[in-house]
């Protein structure tokens, strides 16, 4: 969810996105070691004026800073390859979402129900209140059940956009003339907000997203009244 002076990832709301947080934690983790190791190093052979035999002329040295660098690879491939998969991979969506990008607002329908579809611009400055997100508010929400699989096809009618919803850990780019497809499901009830995230014009950074997740009941309530 989006807070102020949030200096971190936004909390994770969908499995996903739990998974690129510990693939970021982890790589991390793995840049400290280099960094501290290299920087031993570095101040070993400084502070003996470059003159170690052991750091100069050793081919046992040489071997083993050969082989560990291949070796924290590997650790930091092994689960990038898994997340990738993850992201690719489609379980049979019980919704399917089209989403449109226009310069600059966005359009959806839902393709499982006739007649639901929708356009979503931003809320201007002087119509939102306290409460509320300047830039990230619009006049439409995105309703979508949580803990169902969602599939959103995306295209576009001039210029490329990007539906990009951090909490989730989605980017789609929306090109025209093609439909690009992403999955995402929530885990929990609420809120989340989301921009372009490709720069597609002057008021690239007015078409903001905004989606709220709610239980399966309220969904179908929804639709019914719509």
């Amino acid at each position: 969810m989006a807070s102020w002076s949030n200096w971190s990832f936004q909390n994770a709301n969908s499995p996903m996105m739990e998974q690129l947080i510990f693939f970021h934690d982890h790589t991390m983790m793995v840049i400290m070691i280099i960094t501290v190791m290299v920087g031993y190093m570095l101040m070993s052979l400084t502070l003996k004026s470059f003159n170690n035999r052991m750091l100069m002329e050793n081919q046992m040295i040489e071997l083993i800073w050969t082989i560990i660098p291949a070796i924290l690879l590997i650790f930091i491939a092994m689960p990038s390859i898994q997340a990738l998969y993850m992201i690719e991979e489609s379980n049979k969506p019980m919704l399917t979402i089209k989403t449109v990008g226009h310069q600059w607002y966005w359009s959806y329908e839902y393709s499982d129900f006739k007649k639901i579809e929708f356009e979503a611009y931003m809320k201007p400055t002087q119509e939102i209140d306290s409460k509320e997100f300047r830039v990230l508010e619009t006049d439409n929400k995105l309703i979508i059940p949580y803990k169902t699989q969602t599939r959103i096809l995306m295209t576009s009618t001039d210029v490329i956009h990007s539906w990009a919803m951090p909490t989730l850990g989605i980017k789609v780019d929306s090109s025209p003339g093609r439909i690009n497809q992403g999955n995402f499901m929530t885990n929990r009830p609420g809120v989340y907000y989301g921009q372009c995230s490709e720069i597609c014009g002057a008021n690239h950074s007015f078409m903001p997203i905004m989606m709220e997740s709610v239980n399966p009941n309220t969904f179908i309530k929804w639709i019914k009244n719509f």
